[in-house]
């Protein structure tokens, strides 16, 4: 068995526990994460919580809303809390209509000129939990290019996300509740299994935990998490993210894991929606594929996926990004998988997206032109703040 998975060492840096018994769906084909997200809503009884980063007023978002409006007039009880940056392009009209339709909603993070300077850090969850037994979360957002829905000149972004069922849910929903209050909304008080105690485990479920960053001192236990991970891995590194600007440690950890015979595999985008973390990335390539890792770049679609699997045992899906602003200024969130089953089906999921994916190869890498490695240069120069 890998060291990786040792339960207690995880719960120890974690600083939370697993819970036993749940069940874990992979979504990340097309349509599918919306598809089972509007049904979950069409299907809510009481309890509709939503933490987004972006909920934009486009087909999607105002499909969603008009199903909430719906699902409000019905007696659900509907919670919406979205990142001001993240959304600053809706119109107050949408959040007006949303609230007099008798949903309450809070923006986190608002900008205030005494603490200007924090305004781009920001709220980068995405969490949907409904009546406290059912949850979402990946690294998707409420907008049309996360849905590939009537995208005329834009593509579709590649994504993944996680249905869960089970105890799990009820940790999720006290970090809503959290956050929640923490941005001025009125204490929830809910009667269903979220208070009276968690779901009951799923016989064969699967062990979970979240991973939520919401302080200094949870980014510090998430990189310690990330940094232990990659320290144990005995036999691979799968790395899927959007954004990878890494540090020196993260760089190192990598070197040291592949000196171990670790097969360390990255992939990331073959085109980016922000080109300055794209070309600051990609400064860290000659590096990384002279000590052995090997390097994908997705083709096709906008890769915006964030998912990390150590050893087919060890599996972690959510919002947190290879960059420094994941991993030391948002607000971020995810939840670990620890079940051989799941890494597996993981690990298929990376390598079917290899399949649609060019390699880096050193040969080529170092020949490509010079205006690229200019870029490279100058970008590398703000990765602390990409």
């Amino acid at each position: 068995m890998s060291q990786i998975c040792d339960r207690s060492s995880i719960e120890a840096i974690a600083g939370t526990a697993f819970t036993t018994g749940n069940s874990v769906k992979l979504l990340y084909k097309g349509k599918d994460p919306f598809a089972a997200i509007f049904r979950s809503v069409e299907g809510a009884k009481s309890l509709i919580c939503l933490q987004f980063y972006i909920f934009r007023n486009d087909e999607t978002g105002i499909e969603l809303a008009g199903l909430l409006k719906k699902k409000a007039a019905e007696g659900v009880r509907i919670y919406i809390l979205y990142d001001h940056f993240g959304s600053i392009g809706t119109p107050r009209r949408f959040w007006k209509e949303l609230k007099n339709a008798g949903i309450a909603i809070r923006a986190s993070r608002p900008f205030k000129w005494r603490s200007a300077f924090r305004y781009p850090h920001r709220d980068h969850r995405k969490l949907l939990i409904i009546d406290g037994i059912r949850a979402f979360t990946g690294g998707l957002n409420i907008a049309n290019e996360y849905r590939g829905f009537h995208l005329r000149s834009k593509k579709r972004w590649r994504d993944t996300a996680i249905l869960l069922e089970g105890p799990v849910v009820a940790d999720l929903f006290l970090t809503f509740r959290k956050a929640w209050q923490k941005w001025g909304g009125d204490p929830i008080t809910f009667c269903g299994q979220t208070t009276q105690g968690s779901p009951a485990p799923e016989a064969g479920g699967l062990e979970a935990v979240p991973i939520f960053a919401s302080s200094a001192r949870g980014r510090r236990k998430m990189r310690k998490l990330l940094y232990y991970s990659m320290a144990r891995a005995e036999k691979s590194i799968f790395f899927t993210t959007a954004y990878f600007t890494p540090s020196r440690r993260m760089i190192y950890s990598l070197e040291e894991a592949v000196k171990r015979g670790v097969q360390v595999n990255l992939l990331l985008p073959g085109e980016s929606d922000v080109p300055a973390a794209y070309y600051a990335g990609r400064a860290f390539f000659t590096r990384l594929l002279r000590t052995g890792v090997r390097i994908y770049a997705y083709q096709g679609e906008v890769l915006h996926a964030k998912s990390y699997v150590f050893d087919g045992c060890w599996s972690v899906v959510g919002s947190a990004n290879l960059d420094f602003q994941s991993l030391r200024w948002n607000d971020e969130g995810n939840v670990g998988i620890l079940d051989n089953g799941f890494g597996s089906e993981m690990i298929r999921v990376f390598e079917e997206d290899t399949a649609n994916s060019e390699e880096v190869r050193l040969g080529e890498w170092l020949t490509r032109p010079l205006c690229e490695k200019a870029k490279e240069r100058l970008f590398i120069l703000f990765r602390r703040r990409l």
